[in-house]
């Protein structure tokens, strides 16, 4: 783990829990890390609600001094004005989003969202002073087609297109092909991919982006196997799906060095 890069362990919801058992598990996930004397310093952690839940959430890590940032699952292209069901970075803001998930693979599958949307997404998060969590990975076709790296590499310059030297953002490498499938990538596959999207980010935004950005796995992620990814130098962390609606699997998981002495 590089010096300056301080793991960030980010809970995606994904369409789960509404904005009462939101409050729920935000407090007891608090709960849980406090009475395991957990250093809430060493690891960053954010939660990503549905956006029906993230003014509640917002309100409670107020109260309560949640060592917990928020972040949302998406935004819109657009500023504010005539797009039904949309989400305007601008809101986010007002709503203390430090982080937006942008062209998660779900996105990507199930919403049509090109290179192209994912860049502009990017921009608005920017804009915004929202740092944007970017999402790349590739499917089994993908692999099989052109080799490790290359399409979650092909993704990030794109989404890196018409971003500045010096903008904070954050890439989380997601194998489509593990995702779900309890069948994570090998630590060692992970690094490989991690690495190179690492070179592309200093390629795009500079050297000193290149050594400060975190760059996430995402991908079947558990209490059980985050420590082998953490092990690696080009991993700084995790985008976790199904563990981090679960109190004691996500507390867990962001204890990684507790209960592994990395």
């Amino acid at each position: 783990m590089g010096m300056t890069r301080t793991p960030l362990i980010a809970g995606n919801w994904k369409m789960n829990l509404d904005h009462l058992q939101a409050v729920a598990l935000v407090q007891k996930l608090h709960w849980s890390l406090k009475d395991a004397q957990h250093d809430f310093e060493s690891v960053d952690v954010t939660v990503f609600p549905p956006f029906t839940d993230l003014r509640s959430v917002q309100t409670l890590i107020d109260a309560d001094k949640i060592p917990f940032a928020l972040g949302a699952q998406d935004i819109s292209t657009h500023e504010q004005g005539a797009y039904t069901g949309e989400i305007a970075g601008e809101f986010l803001a007002k709503l203390d989003c430090r982080q937006v998930i942008i062209g998660h693979s779900e996105r990507r599958e199930y919403h049509g969202e090109t290179d192209e949307v994912v860049a502009a997404k990017v921009a608005a998060a920017l804009k915004n002073g929202i740092v944007p969590v970017i999402c790349v990975g590739e499917t089994s076709e993908d692999l099989e087609k052109h080799g490790a790296s290359a399409v979650p590499v092909a993704q990030l310059e794109k989404a890196l297109e018409g971003v500045a030297a010096g903008a904070e953002i954050v890439v989380a490498y997601e194998p489509v092909w593990a995702i779900g499938s309890g069948q994570a990538a090998t630590p060692e596959q992970a690094q490989e991919v991690c690495e190179k999207l690492r070179e592309v980010v200093a390629a795009k935004l500079g050297d000193d982006a290149g050594q400060s950005t975190r760059v996430l796995y995402g991908g079947s992620v558990k209490s059980g196997n985050i420590a082998s990814f953490m092990r690696e130098p080009d991993i700084d962390g995790a985008l976790v799906g199904g563990g981090s609606i679960k109190v004691d699997e996500f507390s867990s998981i962001i204890r990684f060095q507790k209960h592994v002495g990395v």
